[in-house]
């Protein structure tokens, strides 16, 4: 496989879903979105990026409680890999991605921070 093969296939489009999970028939609506077959208020993903280190790991924890507290059936993603973080363009860790934007970088929030920045989102 060629260097341009890998590029090519790296800048692959998946489906019309946001959250970059592949399906194809992912549909907004006015307060909901239909994601991966699965109808969730208004998130479609949730992700930590952070390094491995406690203050990670803390924003990681606290991310699942203000989930859990906001009655959402979404995954908190936890990704060390330092080629896909630095994808989002993010230079201080840990950070919060809600639906592909980052949120916040650098701080650990509280659940309750968190969980207002994904009702806003």
């Amino acid at each position: 496989m060629s260097l341009f093969e890998k590029k090519q296939e790296k800048n692959e489009v998946k489906g019309n879903c946001t959250c970059g999970c592949g399906t194809a028939d992912a549909k907004d609506t006015t307060s909901k979105v239909i994601c991966c077959g699965e109808t969730i208020e208004g998130v479609c993903c949730i992700k930590v990026l952070g390094s491995g280190c406690k203050n990670c790991h803390a924003l990681y924890e606290n991310a699942q409680n203000a989930v859990k507290a906001a009655g959402l059936n979404v995954e908190v993603e936890y990704i060390t890999d330092l080629q896909k973080v630095m994808e989002y363009g993010v230079m201080s860790m840990p950070a919060l991605v809600v639906n592909e934007q980052v949120v916040s970088m650098g701080k650990v929030l509280k659940p309750g921070d968190i969980e207002r920045l994904i009702i806003r989102t």
